[in-house]
């Protein structure tokens, strides 16, 4: 099927808009209190302000201020959110238009809208993506990813064209407003380099490319040593290495990073909190995990030179995961909103395997588009279903329990949710539950108590004479 040039980009996000229609059904939950509903910092322009200068991710918080004073309410938030991954799809088609005519094709470009159309309907359409823009302060990584993709765009503009602007004031802005967003965008410079090494031909001297990438890097050596004296940023190093070891840390994110790719198939299986244990030595299981996503890479760097896109894509995956899931440990092992901007390089590469069969006139094609577009359509209703999941706390906290049965938090915030709803025998025996799992959790301990107090203290009146 042809498009017209706007057709496409229309197309998609006309897409988005129907997969995440029911999305705007979604309530606040969990760290959503914590960052926008409680938090004074976003009330308003001039709590905001005051909080800049030491506080951390000001853009993020920047758009919840705004999201707070604009009067839409919760609305507002979700049509921020929907409206976000939208261009961020658009964003995905336009830079895999950019690999066109590449991985060795006879007649480069003749099929060159099959793999970016491909890579763009996967990245709007896959369920993973949901947690990055239903659940509301998962924007943190979307937001990100919109300035993060939009500076790679400039950059390549700009070097096509060599325009200094593009290069030397539009890129690098957008790659500090990325920063601003969420400090996983210092994974930016190295992603520049990566897309100069996937261009197979009429690639230029390092010493072109590295004065053209000076300002990004420049930027990424500010923004690292910024990190490195903030206080925020700091604490939060802190207690990350208080929290687990470098070595355990490591071994862990070896199954954190395969429980990820295997999202990208299990997509019935989703997981706000998912239950991943904290590894301390190798296992079997372990092993082959390792050994995966080992080949993985080892594939990505020696396809770099003949499969640009299968290369291209299988890196930038791993690129992506860094900050997240390498050495520096976090309170949770993964979480599924940190795949939002590391698919596209698979969605690319799935893309550009479907452009290779189009353009073989393989008598399997017709069979093929047709698998394409089912596959389409069933993980447009996987992101329904799982956008409804967000519509109360309690609903997405029974979900979670269903897949982490074995994590005293999920408990517990389900029977949080419980109490809220005004269920609150239901409460306690999720409460009841979080401490046979763990007799010392704390938060557990604390809310049954006040639960049980409540109603001695009601059952106190009702007797009263």
């Amino acid at each position: 099927m042809k498009f017209r040039p706007w057709g496409s980009p229309l197309l998609l996000v006309a897409t988005v808009s129907l997969a995440y229609l029911n999305a705007f059904r979604g309530v606040f939950q969990f760290d959503d209190y914590n960052v926008i509903v409680d938090n004074p910092a976003v009330h308003s322009f001039a709590a905001w302000f005051s909080d800049a200068p030491r506080g951390i991710r000001p853009f993020l918080k920047f758009t919840y201020t705004l999201n707070r004073t604009c009067g839409l309410g919760l609305f507002g938030f979700h049509l921020f959110n929907v409206g976000v991954h939208a261009a961020n799809t658009v964003l995905v088609y336009s830079l895999s238009r950019r690999f066109a005519g590449q991985d060795g094709d006879p007649r480069p470009g003749r099929f060159a809208g099959t793999a970016p159309l491909v890579a763009a309907l996967l990245f709007a359409l896959h369920p993973v993506q949901t947690e990055a823009v239903t659940y509301v302060s998962g924007r943190s990584m979307s937001l990100m990813a919109f300035f993060y993709l939009g500076s790679l765009l400039a950059y390549d503009h700009g070097a096509r064209t060599s325009r200094r602007l593009w290069l030397q004031l539009v890129s690098p802005g957008l790659f500090l407003l990325a920063i601003l967003t969420k400090e996983v965008a210092v994974t930016l410079p190295p992603a520049l380099a990566l897309w100069e090494m996937s261009r197979r031909e009429g690639m230029e001297p390092w010493t072109v490319i590295a004065r053209r990438q000076a300002p990004h890097w420049i930027l990424l050596a500010c923004a690292m040593a910024t990190i490195a004296v903030h206080p925020g940023y700091r604490d939060l190093l802190v207690f990350g290495f208080g929290a687990r070891g470098l070595w355990d840390n490591l071994l862990s994110q070896v199954n954190g990073v395969a429980y990820l790719l295997s999202r990208l198939v299990w997509v019935h299986r989703l997981n706000i909190d998912p239950d991943l244990p904290a590894l301390t030595v190798w296992t079997p299981l372990l092993a082959v995990q390792a050994v995966l996503l080992l080949s993985l890479l080892v594939l990505g760097m020696s396809a770099l030179r003949n499969a640009p896109r299968l290369g291209f894509g299988l890196l930038w995956f791993f690129l992506h995961l860094l900050p997240t899931n390498s050495v520096v440990p976090r309170l949770d092992i993964a979480n599924e909103r940190h795949l939002y901007l590391a698919v596209w390089g698979i969605f690319l590469a799935v893309g550009a395997g479907a452009e290779k069969l189009r353009s073989a006139k393989s008598s399997a094609w017709r069979w093929v588009r047709i698998g394409m577009i089912s596959g389409m359509i069933v993980l447009g209703c996987f992101t329904l279903m799982r956008n409804d999941v967000y519509r109360s706390e309690a609903a997405l906290w029974e979900d979670t329990a269903k897949y982490s049965p074995g994590k005293p938090r999920v408990h517990n915030n389900l029977g949080y949710a419980y109490q809220l709803a005004g269920y609150p025998e239901k409460a306690v025996l999720s409460y009841r539950e979080a401490l046979r799992l763990r007799p010392d959790f704390r938060p557990a301990q604390g809310n049954l108590a006040a639960l049980l107090a409540g109603f001695k203290e009601r059952f106190s009146r009702e007797t009263r004479p």
